[in-house]
């Protein structure tokens, strides 16, 4: 059975949720688009993840959504199918780089890993078993080389310099009047700047914007704009700031949005190690050519009178290695 979205922004944002669902797939892991031939997992190890994922898609969508049709002619099926590989892909070779830089579990590591597997194992039923044809040890093979896919992005970042100061992740809150006019501009901030003004009401009454507060961070949105904002401490009000022909007028709210500093400080630092270990991946797949066969996925459908259940692979995997 086939089930049209009727509007294209509902199937793009179904799309899109796959890689934001696919929990395990991190952002320090790129996709692999080129790997084809060779066996990365048996059936029964890949079929952990799909019917994971399999699972929380019927759970939110129903299973209405496996005959949803998406751009050239495909099916929500073979999409989020091909998803799965490239993640299983993905998890391979960097356990193959895992492999080449000496990266391995520390006792402690096998410990939590035969923690998680058991756990995982104890709550499958037996239709969630019989889906996957999996055993415990499968459970444990994939659980170490997620935890590998993982661990070997932070040792070989470790000793990079990737830190970001406060500075360059600062936050600050502002509010603004947004004008067309510069004599216009000019008048707004003397009003603005009068004791006892109330920036905001003006910024109701004369801004051509219905945005009045702005959350800001430094780098952005290089400018004026920016420059003229970051000058300020909580409370002044810049002159009028000219860009792109258009007039502000900014007052300072908060000059260090200290929550909203730390969050986009982590951030930074993530996508920094990203870029950082891209590098190194790069170079090793260049130089590593793998292939990986599609042939065990021949006979992966899914159906309504699938009995599987399953869907705690990845939360289990953070209870143990909290990430």
């Amino acid at each position: 059975m086939k089930v049209q979205i009727r509007h294209g922004r509902n199937l793009l944002l179904v799309a899109a949720a796959v890689m934001a669902l696919l929990t395990g797939c991190k952002s320090e892991i790129p996709i692999v688009s080129e790997i084809t031939e060779t066996k990365a997992y048996t059936l029964p190890q890949s079929m952990i993840i799909v019917a994971t994922e399999r699972n929380r898609y019927q759970k939110i969508y129903t299973n209405q959504i496996w005959g949803v049709e998406l751009p050239g002619g495909r099916n929500f099926e073979s999409y989020l199918l091909d998803q799965v590989k490239e993640f299983l892909k993905e998890m391979k070779m960097m356990n193959l780089l895992a492999k080449e830089k000496g990266v391995t579990l520390t006792s402690g590591e096998k410990e939590k890993v035969r923690k998680a597997s058991d756990e995982y194992f104890a709550s499958l039923t037996k239709d969630d078993i019989a889906y996957m044809g999996v055993t415990k040890e499968d459970v444990k093979t994939m659980y170490e080389e997620y935890f590998l896919s993982n661990k070997v992005v932070t040792e070989l970042t470790k000793d990079m310099n990737l830190e970001i100061s406060d500075s360059e992740a600062k936050v600050i809150t502002v509010d603004q009047i947004v004008l067309a006019d510069p004599a216009e501009a000019e008048e707004v901030r003397l009003k603005a700047t009068e004791e006892g003004a109330d920036f905001k009401a003006l910024a109701r009454e004369y801004s051509k914007e219905t945005v009045i507060e702005r959350h800001i961070g430094r780098g952005e949105a290089p400018g004026p704009y920016e420059d003229a904002a970051f000058a300020l401490l909580a409370e002044e009000i810049s002159p009028v700031v000219e860009e792109n022909g258009t007039y502000y007028i900014i007052k300072c709210v908060n000059d260090y949005d200290e929550k909203a500093t730390q969050e986009r400080k982590a951030g930074l630092y993530k996508k920094r190690k990203k870029e950082a270990f891209d590098q190194i991946y790069s170079k090793f797949k260049q130089e590593n050519p793998v292939t990986f066969s599609n042939e065990i996925w021949k006979n992966v459908k899914f159906s309504k009178e699938d009995k599987t259940t399953t869907t705690n692979f990845f939360e289990i995997y953070k209870k143990y290695f909290n990430e």
